[in-house]
């Protein structure tokens, strides 16, 4: 389904105490499908307690660069207006984080 330049990344953060997301799972988590290559997020998906919240989030990193936090940041702040906004971001800061640094690791790897 996914391509042998794509990678997996998940990023976690905390949310408010009386978020449903809390409640069900501890944390919020988004995992998302990246072209090495080009960068782009092929595939997204977050703990949500409803589905259409995950279809939604979904529709906002599709595409976008994983290399760009502001641009991203910009149309969750924008768009999303569910009580899990600022997890949502820092999640995906976390999650680039944890791509840089599997980028590095694959440039040092001997397989590359």
């Amino acid at each position: 389904m996914y391509d042998k330049d794509t990678i997996y990344i998940v990023g976690d953060a905390q949310t408010s105490v009386n978020n449903p997301i809390t409640q069900q799972y501890s944390a919020f988590f988004i995992g998302l499908v990246v072209d090495t290559v080009s960068h782009k997020i092929v595939d997204a998906a977050c703990s949500s307690t409803i589905p259409l919240t995950s279809q939604f989030v979904r529709s906002i990193f599709l595409g976008k660069s994983m290399l760009s936090l502001e641009p991203v940041a910009e149309e969750i702040r924008t768009r999303y207006y569910g009580s899990s906004q600022k997890a949502i971001i820092v999640a995906f800061k976390d999650a680039q984080k944890k791509y840089k640094s599997a980028l590095s690791s694959r440039e040092t790897s001997p397989d590359s």
